[in-house]
């Protein structure tokens, strides 16, 4: 069985550099010791993402997430007029949602009311509103 090797996002992306120049898939596997199947998969992801989708799976490690958080806050302070307005209108949206939400049991209570009232025959008690309001 063979260990699992670990490569950086620099190696799969010198790899694909060299696949995606014309250099064999072959030659380029067994220079790095990759399989050759894997480097296909590193182009596909490659070719559907740019250099985000060679990112590794998982839970990034420290130094990269530290790195990564130290840039959103720089990119974060030009765009917070266009973070609140998203924030707005998804606010909006769940308002919406409630809303249909809310009239959808006032009908469906008052059906059930109405319900209840047509049922009682002569001699029932029907139930009747509230004199407290």
């Amino acid at each position: 069985m063979k260990k699992q090797r670990y490569f950086s996002e620099e190696q799969k992306l010198a790899a694909v550099a060299r696949v995606l120049k014309g250099e064999a898939v072959s030659t380029v596997a067994r220079s790095i010791g990759a399989d050759r199947k894997r480097l296909y998969e590193w182009r596909s992801q490659y070719q559907a993402g740019g250099p985000q989708g060679l990112r590794a799976v998982g839970r990034p490690r420290k130094a990269e997430a530290l790195g990564a958080r130290a840039r959103s806050w720089d990119e974060e302070a030009p765009d917070e007029l266009g973070a609140a307005r998203r924030q707005i209108a998804e606010l909006q949206r769940k308002v919406g949602e409630q809303q249909v939400d809310l009239d959808f049991f006032r009908k469906a209570l008052r059906h059930i009311e109405e319900t209840r009232r047509a049922q009682g025959g002569p001699g029932v008690a029907v139930s009747t509103r509230s004199s407290r309001r």
